[in-house]
């Protein structure tokens, strides 16, 4: 029996359990690591994330009654039981209002959805900056989208879904992290264009050249609902109306220093990140495309100062990390995420990946800080069914 089928009679058989019968099927969401491209997706510009193992697996059956029953393995044990007619944002906590914002998004776009009995379990950590929400609400979305014979594109599921986050959950973030979940194939990186939602599969073959990625998880939760990460949103968007732009992603490199001359000292660094980071992004599709996935390297660090030194987004732990990975002899390494804490990926050539992810053990021991978990990332496939 392979992972995924494995994880789907698990997932069937505790549905089973909890509310009595069995369920309609089974689905699967990832988390996503982005390679390059941070804060970019809600100034409509471009990005370069990548699928990870780690997924959100749900199995769920259509109700008749207009009943939503939510229950996760890992909460506190509870069905908790909502009316889908009476959904409004700001009426559901907690976890469950990520699965019942979704819910509110279809029946909000006017298609005919209703109830239903859901049973999830998750691999993706919580508050790593690996969009464990993102990973969730596409559960939600793939598996809706099925039940209620909706047929909407990927494109539309990840819009339904940054829908549920924003004006459901509270958290305006932008597109990157749904699209990867939903987009993201094995073995590729997603070039994506936050505008237009086209996206490019571009291979990403790690194992091929003696390449490994690692994700050091800092063990510091980060959460984009308290308001630092509509603080920078809302800069970037007085900043392109300042300029007279539609979003940042219409000002092109070579036109930066003009346009930060003409800005407040407290936009210009946002400006700034973020031209930069989606010339970081074409540079980067451009060495995977060539077949030198070892060139990022260099983008991820540089990256990484960007985010630190102009969008201010990092913290101790995130900073430590990306310089004792690189010290240890990482090609590079970067924050990924929304930032205030999360994870830093590395990438590594595959016989140092031991003695990288040991260093920046120990110079997180040294710090007096947690140890810091260490996955691998591999490009995996988006969501789908599993059983």
């Amino acid at each position: 029996m392979t992972g995924a089928a494995a994880e789907a009679a698990i997932v069937r058989r505790e549905f089973a359990r909890i509310h009595g019968r069995s369920p309609d099927g089974v689905w699967a969401a990832p988390g996503r690591v982005n390679l390059i491209g941070e804060h970019t997706d809600y100034n409509d510009g471009f990005a370069l994330p990548m699928a990870l193992p780690q997924t959100t697996v749900l199995a769920a059956r259509r109700r008749a009654d207009g009943l939503l029953r939510l229950h996760s393995a890992q909460g506190d044990g509870a069905i908790t039981e909502l009316t889908v007619a009476d959904l409004v944002p700001g009426a559901v906590a907690g976890w469950a209002r990520y699965p019942a914002g979704v819910v509110w998004a279809l029946r909000d776009r006017g298609l005919p959805v209703g109830g239903a009995d859901v049973h999830l379990d998750s691999t993706v950590p919580t508050g790593a900056g690996l969009s464990s929400s993102a990973a969730l609400e596409c559960a939600v979305a793939v598996a809706y989208d099925e039940l209620y014979g909706l047929r909407l594109s990927r494109p539309e599921l990840a819009r339904v879904a940054q829908y549920a986050e924003n004006a459901f959950a509270g958290v305006p973030c932008g597109v990157m992290d749904q699209m990867a979940s939903v987009c993201c194939a094995e073995g590729a990186a997603l070039h994506l264009d936050s505008r237009s939602l086209e996206v490019r599969q571009v291979p990403f073959d790690l194992t091929g050249h003696g390449l490994r990625l690692l994700v050091l998880d800092t063990g510091v939760a980060h959460d984009l609902a308290d308001g630092a990460y509509a603080a920078l949103r809302s800069g970037c968007e007085r900043a392109a109306a300042l300029l007279g732009l539609a979003a940042l992603r219409d000002l092109a490199e070579a036109e930066l220093p003009g346009a930060l001359a003409e800005l407040p000292d407290g936009l210009a660094p946002l400006v700034r990140h973020v031209v930069t980071e989606n010339a970081r992004v074409g540079r980067a599709v451009a060495a995977l495309a060539a077949g030198e996935p070892e060139a990022l390297g260099p983008l991820l660090t540089a990256g990484h100062a960007s985010l630190r030194d102009d969008y201010r987004v990092s913290c101790p732990e995130t900073d430590l990390a990306v310089a004792a990975a690189v010290a240890a002899g990482a090609l590079g390494a970067r924050m990924t995420g929304g930032g205030f804490g999360g994870s830093v990926i590395a990438l590594v050539p595959a016989a140092a990946a031991g003695s990288v992810a040991r260093a920046v053990t120990d110079a997180f021991a040294a710090a007096g800080f947690a140890a810091p978990a260490v996955l691998e990332a591999l490009p995996s496939p988006g969501a789908r069914r599993i059983g």
